[in-house]
């Protein structure tokens, strides 16, 4: 009988970083946290960065609470992060400085510089991805001319990077570089005829790797500082975060849509091949790549984003914001009393949601919220009108027949969005697992190392049989309801 591996899944988030040890064999998919540390962004001389030195201490913290898990033993680690931000190297593989945050202004500044050499419907045909001002292609653009970008030899996502950090080897796992703006989404290949005409060095992309692949093994230096008895492999899994997630989607057939709930949403189908269609362009959909072969067909929902800057606007000036009360003030609050596009790009910046809520809905002839209730209220139903129109327009784009709404990551703990979510999609939603990009992670990382075999039916058969899933049935007589409020929000962006 083969015996179970112990395995490490880092999984970095927007708010904050995890180490989580699972033990994983033919039937048994057993996962915890051993180690939790903070994912804080720090502003210097005006930019927004991560403090990816900081993010590499947690790591190493977390592998060495991972390794008591099993008498200092790991049998494989996989890091999952979010997409587009990039570490530089020199040329002797040292970082030029912390990555700039998705989330800093200068990115958007360099959009039509971008578009005047690769007109956006031409950029699509290619790379099948939504447009958004922080894609890697905006930020490389953003870059230019400066000191940084110029000493640049290597340009590392940030799972890569810190990959590279704890075994030398450089490379770029495919399903995160697919949201660079510089990968085919056909070929699944570097995009080199872009980047030249771009104008950029294409020694800044590194070699490509698939899920599964075997990136290197922990250094000396690094097995010293954990305490783990070597050799330790690290393997690429997905590494963008939905496509582990993705992963993690128990699913019994492939008639189902996804939302991957946290600081995000992504909203979506999973597919055989992408969708390149001018409308489907227009709707703003995009095609990343996902684990054995298939596509993350998309769209980015500005998610608990809303919830979580509200909470801590409201903490800093003293008032209540434990999220179990707000929830239960919230389900009290009658339906549909203010509505917000999520995806208004005022939202996107740190900072007082709760009145940039209030501001919008003065602008569209609402009352705004009257209390703390009614913005949670205004949250949840108007990210449940964004996941009933993007999953109705996945649907219309892709051909797929969509049976079911798997909602995981965070958002499935907040049981009013699930029955919201299914209210207005007017679809069954299953809610969980929460920890699915953490098992996801490791469970590409099990078959890479022999012990599960298969493809993803066979992978997400496991998560059926050893994770809880919550089920949340369409309420009768709402959908004339839910119709009408979707008429109320402009959806123009």
């Amino acid at each position: 009988m083969t015996r179970p591996l112990t395995l490490a899944a880092v999984d970095l988030g927007a708010s904050s970083g995890r180490v989580m040890a699972a033990r994983v064999g033919p039937e048994r998919l057993d996962l915890t946290e051993v180690h939790r540390f903070p994912n804080r962004p720090v502003r210097t001389a005006g930019t927004l960065h991560w403090d990816v030195l900081g993010l590499h201490a947690g790591v190493l913290d977390g592998l060495r609470a991972a390794g008591r898990v099993d008498g200092g033993r790991l049998d494989g680690i996989g890091i999952d992060s979010w997409a587009v931000d990039v570490g530089l190297l020199d040329a002797d593989g040292e970082l030029l400085g912390n990555p700039v945050h998705y989330r800093d202004a200068r990115h958007a500044t360099a959009v039509p510089a971008v578009h005047a050499v690769v007109p956006p419907e031409e950029l699509y045909a290619v790379t099948g991805l939504q447009h958004l001002p922080f894609n890697t292609v905006f930020q490389f653009a953003a870059m230019r001319g400066t000191a940084r970008f110029a000493a640049a030899r290597r340009a590392l996502l940030v799972p890569d990077l810190l990959a590279y950090w704890l075994t030398g080897a450089v490379g770029a796992e495919v399903t995160n570089a697919s949201t660079t703006g510089l990968l085919d989404a056909t070929t699944r290949e570097w995009a080199g005829h872009l980047v030249d005409r771009l104008g950029l060095d294409r020694g800044l992309l590194p070699p490509l790797r698939r899920p599964g692949d075997r990136l290197g093994e922990l250094t000396g230096a690094v097995l010293e500082e954990t305490g783990l008895a070597g050799p330790v492999p690290v393997l690429a899994v997905g590494s963008h975060d939905t496509a582990s997630a993705v992963v993690g989607v128990p699913a019994a057939t492939d008639r189902f849509a996804y939302v991957s709930c946290g600081t995000w949403s992504l909203v979506g189908v999973e597919l055989e091949k992408p969708v390149l269609t001018e409308a489907s362009r227009a709707a703003g959909f995009t095609n990343e790549l996902g684990v054995d072969g298939t596509v993350r067909y998309l769209r980015n929902v500005m998610g608990l984003w809303l919830l979580q800057e509200s909470q801590r606007t409201w903490a800093a000036h003293g008032l209540p914001a434990d999220l179990p009360d707000l929830l239960a003030a919230a389900a009290q609050v009658p339906a549909f009393t203010a509505l917000v596009d999520p995806d208004d790009p005022v939202f996107l910046p740190p900072g007082d949601v709760p009145a940039r809520i209030a501001a919008a809905c003065a602008e569209t002839g609402q009352t705004p919220p009257q209390s703390q209730a009614e913005t949670v209220r205004c949250i949840l139903d108007s990210l449940a009108l964004a996941y009933r129109r993007t999953v109705r327009r996945a649907v219309e784009l892709s051909g797929r027949d969509v049976e079911i709404v798997h909602l995981v990551g965070g958002g499935a703990r907040n049981t009013l969005l699930c029955q919201l979510t299914a209210d207005a999609c007017g679809l069954p939603v299953l809610a969980g697992p929460v920890e699915a990009a953490a098992l996801g992670n490791v469970l590409v990382q099990a078959r890479g190392l022999g012990v599960l075999s298969g493809g993803l039916p066979e992978l997400r058969a496991l998560l059926r049989t050893t994770q809880d899933a919550q089920l949340y049935l369409p309420r009768s007589g709402s959908e004339a309801a839910w119709d009408a409020a979707e008429d109320r929000v402009s959806w123009d962006r």
